[in-house]
């Protein structure tokens, strides 16, 4: 049986991917394939339960306590849905995975990419995404974006400066692999942001 592959979607809070995960699954169902739509941290019920850990706002954590807890969650995710489904030939779309960890706790909160490196490692081995669709948006949209949503999670609720520095981690990261990490505006409207993601899926149905 073919392997499967396996999609991840990136960005700052507000930056509108999560909007974009059931038109993925659709795309691809329409040529024929099964996909299983998942989120990080979560996707299983234990990960489940330390996502809600994760994003309760009424306590500190160190940051080193996060990247663990992400990590552990990941490991679960991986064992009992990622790699399960891939093996059996289904294409995996994430609503986030590692390159999260390098921004978020990385970026955001200052902890070194040498001991996230560690981790990631310990984790998940060579495994990466066969593609990352990261969607670019300005730090002032996004949070305007959030706004709007009413109750806000640990993250949402971070400074403009902490976000700024996530963005940035990206950024980096979409150059270091750039092969991986697509670059999509996501400020533009939302039928170009869903014809900019149809592009960039099309060339893996394609070339993949």
């Amino acid at each position: 049986m073919k392997q499967g592959k396996f999609i991840t979607l990136e960005g700052i809070d507000g930056a509108g991917k999560s909007t974009q995960l059931a038109w993925i699954v659709e795309l691809l169902q329409r040529v024929g394939l099964q996909a299983v739509l998942t989120r990080e941290p979560g996707g299983t019920a234990f990960g489940e339960k330390l996502r809600d850990l994760l994003l309760d706002g009424s306590f500190i954590i160190y940051p080193e306590t996060e990247a663990l807890l992400m990590f552990a969650a990941r490991r679960e995710h991986l064992g009992r849905v990622i790699l399960p489904a891939l093996a059996q030939g289904q294409w995996v779309i994430s609503d986030r995975f590692t390159d999260a960890s390098f921004a978020y706790q990385g970026g955001g909160r200052g902890l070194g990419s040498g001991e996230l490196s560690i981790l990631e490692q310990w984790v998940q081995g060579t495994l990466q995404p066969d593609l990352t669709l990261y969607f670019d948006v300005p730090v002032g949209v996004g949070r305007q974006r959030v706004s709007q949503g009413g109750n806000m999670d640990r993250f949402e609720q971070e400074q403009a400066d902490f976000f700024q520095r996530v963005r940035d981690t990206y950024l980096g990261r979409a150059k270091q692999f750039p092969e991986r990490i697509k670059l999509i505006d996501s400020s533009q409207s939302l039928a170009e942001v869903k014809a900019a993601v149809e592009r960039t899926l099309q060339c893996v149905l394609i070339h993949g």
